[in-house]
């Protein structure tokens, strides 16, 4: 099975409220990160359970169909809670999942992202597009601003209509990475490049992913989590 490896700093917040789980049924693997949406001990406990529940799912099921169960599953309790929907606990996710002879499958709902590197030379390549106010701002060709990006445009059990839920592939090889917007937003903000920090064992380069985001994330720094599987191993 492929070798990974994940890495978490907690950043100038209260709680770890992101997330990593992995789940493995007859030789395909779900890689899953997901990313609390605020910062308490019942965000860090839930986003905990869901992590690992969407691995399951994604491994028995596919990224994309075990993402939307859950989804729907999230998205049902929160209906049941009426009004105290509001304060429930909530996360954005990306999934991807590894089966023998097929190619790499990545959902995602909100703005962690999933990234693939096919060599140790070759170019890091985003497949991820974020659910965030952001991204929207610069589809319309509109100048985002500095804080919109903080507003994410889709969520697990987001029940808003048009809340959108990504999915691509990928072939199945060179090295994955999952990261939170703790992770990769700090080195963007600092146009230090991605590539440049995984290098070595996956150990070592997730280790290093999170301590350069927490560096460069200041006094305020977000949770910095992320995953990584070399896919050839």
């Amino acid at each position: 099975m492929p070798i990974h490896a994940t890495a978490q700093l907690i950043g100038g917040r209260s709680h770890q409220c992101d997330a990593t789980a992995t789940y493995t049924h007859r030789g395909t693997r779900a890689y899953v990160l997901l990313d609390g949406i605020g910062s308490t001990e019942e965000v860090q406990t839930w986003t905990q359970t869901a992590a690992r529940r969407l691995a399951r799912a994604a491994a028995y099921s596919g990224a994309l169909v075990g993402l939307r169960a859950v989804h729907a599953a999230r998205a049902a309790e929160l209906a049941r809670a009426g009004w105290y929907a509001e304060y429930m606990p909530k996360a954005v996710a990306v999934v991807a999942v590894a089966a023998p002879g097929s190619d790499l499958e990545v959902a995602w709902c909100g703005d962690a992202r999933a990234y693939r590197l096919p060599s140790a030379s070759g170019p890091l390549c985003r497949l991820t597009t974020d659910h965030n106010r952001r991204q929207q701002l610069l589809d319309m060709g509109v100048d985002p601003g500095p804080y919109s990006r903080n507003i994410v445009t889709s969520y697990l059990g987001d029940t808003s209509p048009h809340a959108p839920i990504g999915s691509v592939t990928a072939p199945n090889s060179g090295r994955l990475l999952l990261a939170s917007d703790g992770a990769y937003e700090p080195l963007e903000d600092a146009q230090l490049t991605l590539a440049d920090h995984l290098e070595g064992s996956p150990q070592r380069a997730a280790r290093t992913l999170v301590s350069t985001a927490i560096e460069h994330g200041g006094s305020r720094a977000d949770n910095a989590t992320v995953l990584l599987a070399d896919l050839d191993r």
